[in-house]
């Protein structure tokens, strides 16, 4: 049974990252089936029902997709740029798997590489001792920790990113709250689509090389990013965009299909 407070439930959609309006994206009828709900197994040995996707939330700027890749790194690198809130997963052949994330303003804290030390199914979340004592109102009733479930802001995977050895407290990770994914956020993480992480989780191994772009890179491989007015980075250039049945609809980028 999932009980959580009202209050509580909004605390943790701030604590991972806060959702924003959405953007007219693909048509009500289109969900692709790797964004369809299933069921998973939960850190209990119970099943755990994800639910679908709403069309509403997935448009070329969100949606998984193949694209060619024109950075550096190599095949198997995950590269997450947090200004035009972007994860690639290189692949052979130029190409990178493509996955839209949210970031909060914690998430531009850390640049260059670390590696994926720590993969959890279903994980715990506990505040910081610096979130506590900024916000012992909010995140003092949370010190102890949220159990891993539906209920808790990393959602159904978390990938942990060290560096020389140590924790870096950058977290790669699910959602509560898929409205969010494409947006700036209000505290620190790159957050997915629970089925985006999922994949992810599923296709890295620990030791996995993490790249996170400076806003140097960012503007090198991406060119500079605007604000939607639905929350999302947008080349500046972009003036117009479609969602998958040619619609025109707000600036938001169209992904390069692979």
């Amino acid at each position: 049974m999932r009980i959580i407070p009202i209050a509580l439930a909004a605390l943790l959609g701030v604590a991972a990252c806060t959702p924003t309006e959405t953007v007219v994206s693909a048509p009500s009828k289109f969900v692709p089936s790797y964004y369809e709900g299933r069921t998973d197994t939960g850190p209990n040995g119970e099943p755990v029902d994800i639910t679908a996707v709403k069309s509403a939330y997935l448009n070329e700027r969100t949606m998984r997709t193949n694209v060619p890749y024109n950075g550096p790194e190599g095949p198997g690198t995950i590269v997450v740029d947090p200004y035009a809130r972007l994860l690639y997963y290189v692949q052979q052949g130029g190409m990178a798997e493509r996955y839209g994330v949210a970031v909060g303003k914690a998430g531009k804290t850390l640049t260059g590489d670390a590696t994926i030390q720590r993969k959890v199914a279903w994980p715990s979340w506990t505040p910081t001792a610096n979130m506590v004592s900024e916000q012992p109102e909010l995140y003092g009733p949370l010190r102890g920790g949220v159990a891993g479930g539906l209920d808790n802001p990393l959602g159904s995977r978390a990938l942990y990113l060290y560096r020389g050895g140590r924790d870096t407290y950058y977290r790669i990770h699910g959602t509560m709250d898929p409205s969010s994914i494409g947006k700036a956020t209000s505290a620190g993480c790159i957050r997915m689509f629970n089925q985006d992480i999922m994949d992810l989780f599923n296709r890295v191994p620990n030791g996995t090389l993490v790249h996170v772009r400076s806003e140097a890179e960012s503007v090198r491989y991406e060119g500079p990013v605007s604000e939607s007015p639905e929350g999302y980075a947008i080349p500046v250039n972009q003036t117009q965009t479609t969602t998958v049945d040619g619609t025109a609809v707000s600036p938001v980028e169209s992904a390069v299909a692979g």
